[in-house]
């Protein structure tokens, strides 16, 4: 396992792509997967006070429609992971709720973000059987997050123009309110193509 995380950040183009479709039987899945896997947990050791939840393998630069789950998101000593290929968003429902999310393609920078309380997604599991997931709370909002890094989307765009939705956290690991206008508005490195 590596010591350093490989993770991509913003502004890395192939972040805002749209991944294409996999099979199980793809002979690079089964590393792309692994090496997901191994650099959540580095990543993860690079940052004492947060956890890595998630992975979508643009995160690595591979635009395909691969992610990785947390099977325990409450638990960091847990490091097991679940991987589905192709997931789908079948239905989102229940109210909009908000909510802090964080990104290891986005460093430094939090949201409260709106999201759907529920979903329901259709994806492929590692040996290729289908599998259906319905989510609510935390892994709804964790699998919609993983999902739109496979269409090119990041969290910061469904707040963009919040001028109090982002964050940062101290060196104590508490949120703390960015200033929209000296840090978000024209930071280049978040929005590029503005």
């Amino acid at each position: 396992m590596s010591n350093k995380s490989a993770v991509i950040t913003t502004p890395d183009p192939r972040l805002r792509k749209k991944s294409a479709k996999v099979r199980a039987t793809d002979e690079d899945v089964p590393k792309i997967i692994k090496e997901m896997i191994e650099s959540c947990i580095a990543w993860e050791n690079e940052h004492e006070f947060e956890l890595s939840a998630a992975m979508a393998a643009p995160q690595l630069g591979y635009n395909k429609r691969i992610i990785v789950v947390r099977e325990d998101m409450g638990n960091k000593d847990n490091a097991t992971f679940v991987a589905l290929l192709n997931p789908e968003i079948i239905k989102t429902e229940g109210k909009t709720l908000y909510d802090y999310e964080g990104c290891l393609s986005v460093p430094t920078i939090y949201g409260k973000v709106p999201r759907p309380a529920k979903a329901r997604i259709k994806a492929m599991l590692e040996d290729g059987s289908e599998v259906r997931i319905k989510a609510d709370g935390f892994l709804a909002r964790t699998l919609l997050h993983e999902i739109d890094h496979l269409n090119g989307i990041l969290f910061i765009d469904h707040i963009k123009g919040e001028r109090d939705a982002f964050y940062q956290l101290d060196d104590k690991g508490d949120l703390i309110p960015l200033d929209y206008d000296k840090n978000i508005k024209d930071n280049k490195d978040l929005w590029p193509e503005d």
